[in-house]
């Protein structure tokens, strides 16, 4: 990775904190977020490198807020998804020093927008217990694809855990270990594909403080705060990032 100017570094601190704030507020979003941002003035491969710490701790994070007990529960509960999104995680991230740069930020920046347009519009699934179990498979493979491509994997378990109609108080235990899990192995992964190095691994562990705070401050919010309004503001934010890594594809 290229050195980076003082401006450059200020920017990626925001994004982490900013993240960080979403993430402890509904949940999910932090790659999305900082995956989104980091691109915009880095090389994808440099972007996708610098949020695997941060993902990796404050996942950690989540599980421990919530307690090991309702972790462990979540885990048993769902281990089909967990397990094929571990395996999909780590076989699709050594696909990705294989991709044209400008058909990377496709990559990155269509998920993004497809998964926050559907979560705007309302989209409601809805699985009914007979097809439970093919449709646990499925949608972990596909969200451990999308994962070890581009960072990214919570919309796609979000949508799922409602369409099983995994209660509310249940859905950011479960996700903390759903994501737990992923992060690990993406980690793992990219050490593996070389997107995550010696000198990747700095820049990515400079991001993680301004992300764990960015989270202090989402938790703190989370039960003061219209969650839905929120959630609806960062989805267009995402929109917006998304169509920007699709004009750098198309080279705009």
């Amino acid at each position: 990775m290229e050195p980076l100017t003082p401006l450059l570094w200020t920017l990626a601190l925001i994004i982490a904190f900013v993240a960080g704030l979403v993430k402890g507020a509904i949940g999910f979003a932090l790659p999305l977020i900082m995956i989104s941002g980091l691109s915009s003035f880095l090389h994808p491969y440099t972007a996708l490198a610098g949020i695997m710490i941060p993902i990796l701790l404050t996942n950690l994070w989540q599980v421990t807020h919530f307690g090991w007990t309702p972790a462990k529960e979540g885990a048993r509960l769902h281990w089909r998804y967990v397990v094929i999104v571990m395996v999909a995680i780590f076989a699709a991230a050594q696909l990705v020093t294989s991709i044209p740069r400008n058909a990377f930020y496709f990559v990155l920046g269509v998920p993004t927008i497809l998964l926050s347009v559907v979560q705007l519009a309302g989209v409601r699934l809805h699985v009914p217990p007979a097809h439970r179990i093919p449709a646990e498979w499925a949608a972990g493979l596909f969200s451990g694809v999308l994962g070890g491509l581009a960072g990214t994997w919570g919309p796609t378990t979000a949508l799922y855990l409602m369409a099983v109609d995994t209660p509310k108080a249940r859905q950011m235990v479960v996700q903390g270990v759903i994501y737990g899990t992923g992060s690990i192995v993406l980690v793992l992964a990219h050490l593996r594909s070389g997107i995550l190095n010696a000198e990747t691994a700095m820049f990515s562990a400079a991001l993680v403080p301004a992300a764990l705070a960015g989270m202090g401050v989402g938790f703190r919010l989370q039960d003061r705060m219209d969650q839905d309004l929120f959630r609806k503001a960062t989805l267009i934010v995402l929109v917006i990032a998304g169509a920007n890594l699709i004009r750098k594809g198309l080279g705009l």
